[in-house]
């Protein structure tokens, strides 16, 4: 593998790593205002995240290549609003979206087809998530940041009933 696609690869672990440990946080903070499916909808995309840094994990290793695992900072504990919360997770998105990108270049210049193969699976990834995001992002903003329209956006998430999300079996679950 291309050293400077191989030191991209590690360092795209970082995003992951850090979006995972903050979707986690939004989680429990969601959880503590009452928002439970607000907390499911984001502990999902923590589980999401980790998934995504073992599959660059389980690439390089598969090609006998070093996998770095990266320090992970404390991430923020509270937020003004759901809508700031929801803001910063379109912000997440949409830097991981750029790293992959920058990774899927990177590999095409080096012909990696392997790596190609996988950075497309992300491409196609990345654009549900940002897609989820900016959708329940408006409906915020349709339906406001507090009372009865927000409890009923907890509900869709609950139920699974948002654009680009799946149904979720512990709906409303605890932590």
């Amino acid at each position: 593998m291309d050293a400077k696609l191989l030191k991209g690869m590690n360092e795209h672990l970082k995003l992951e790593f850090k979006a995972s440990h903050e979707y986690r946080a939004m989680s429990v903070w969601l959880s503590a205002n009452d928002l439970p499916g607000f907390a499911t909808w984001m502990r999902q995309q923590s589980a999401d995240e980790l998934m995504h840094a073992q599959k660059f994990i389980d690439h390089m290793v598969e090609r006998d290549q070093k996998a770095v695992l990266p320090a992970v900072a404390q991430p923020p504990s509270s937020w003004k609003t759901v809508e700031a919360l929801c803001t910063h997770v379109l912000q997440n998105e949409q830097a991981v979206t750029a790293s992959i990108n920058n990774l899927y270049a990177m590999a095409e210049a080096a012909k990696d087809r392997p790596a190609i193969v996988l950075l497309q699976w992300f491409v196609n990834e990345q654009m549900e998530e940002e897609a989820a995001a900016r959708a329940i992002l408006g409906r915020i903003r349709l339906g406001g940041t507090t009372g009865v329209g927000l409890l009923m956006i907890d509900q869709e998430l609950a139920k699974g009933a948002m654009p680009g999300m799946p149904a979720s079996p512990d709906a409303g679950g605890a932590q």
